[in-house]
């Protein structure tokens, strides 16, 4: 999981309305909505009221992230759920979540961010949930993405569920990552549940190909601005953003989707009601 930093998650809560609208505005589609999507559930028919979230801090590895709690719970609560953030912290947090009655616990250390619904035993990862949420946008973005050309790329936790995401509603995936041997993991994986995705080695090539990109890799400015056209559609979870910053945004005018948590946490949500 990608280390956040403070300035990453600190403009969170105050924006939510706006980024939601942004959102409906590129996908037609909420954050919930996208969300429920993703999770393969009705978003009208999901029985939010009767559902407590705890968000419980965590100081093992590098500790607290300062805001970061704050910002899950303000999601979780834009999303019509009552969500509190635990006194305590680890495993006193657990405890005191436990105490109050939540349903539904919230908490990442340096390794793993997950949702656990304690009545159900259901678990979200955020690994998984970004990439199945983000498939579910970039789906709505791109009006379908059945028979169409998805360059994903990064093969870790993110781009393997993003992967199995993509075959699945139909789009034809070619996966690079810097180790080959990862993508080629990933394609045999995919490839045992009964889909192809292809390998590629050439990544300027494949850049130049297609139109259409899922970027779960960790690096910055990995697509340039010469990789970019009208017709461009990008999916970049995660930070930093993959995509060279001068011009951007102008290029890519709602054809761009990216935030640092709220598709990921909204998704982990819908995983677990």
């Amino acid at each position: 999981m990608t280390r956040l930093k403070e300035n990453d998650v600190n403009p969170i809560a105050p924006n939510l309305a706006a980024y939601n609208d942004k959102l409906a505005r590129m996908t037609g589609c909420s954050l919930g909505e996208i969300a429920a999507r993703a999770s393969g559930k009705q978003f009208d028919h999901l029985d939010k009221q009767n559902q407590s979230v705890a968000v419980i801090p965590m100081t093992c590895g590098e500790g607290i992230i300062e805001g970061f709690t704050e910002s899950v719970a303000s999601i979780i609560t834009y999303l019509g759920i009552k969500a509190v953030i635990t006194k305590s912290s680890d495993a006193g947090g657990v405890a005191e979540a436990v105490q109050r009655g939540a349903d539904i616990l919230f908490m990442a250390d340096d390794d793993r961010f997950v949702a656990i619904n304690i009545r159900k035993g259901m678990v979200s990862d955020n690994g998984e949930a970004t990439g199945k949420g983000y498939v579910a946008g970039l789906e709505c973005m791109c009006q379908g993405l059945k028979g169409k050309n998805v360059l994903l790329l990064g093969a870790g936790q993110v781009g393997s569920s993003a992967a199995l995401a993509l075959v699945r509603k139909g789009a034809l995936v070619t996966v690079f990552d810097i180790n080959i041997a990862a993508s080629q993991e990933l394609s045999s994986a995919i490839e045992k549940l009964g889909y192809c995705v292809q390998v590629e080695t050439d990544l300027e090539g494949a850049l130049a190909r297609h139109q259409i990109f899922f970027d779960a890799c960790p690096g910055e400015s990995v697509i340039h601005l010469r990789h970019i056209s009208k017709d461009t559609m990008i999916a970049a979870p995660g930070i930093p953003l993959g995509v060279q910053g001068i011009g951007v945004d102008k290029l890519l005018t709602d054809r761009l989707l990216h935030d640092p948590l709220q598709i990921g946490v909204a998704t982990m949500l819908w995983d677990v009601l």
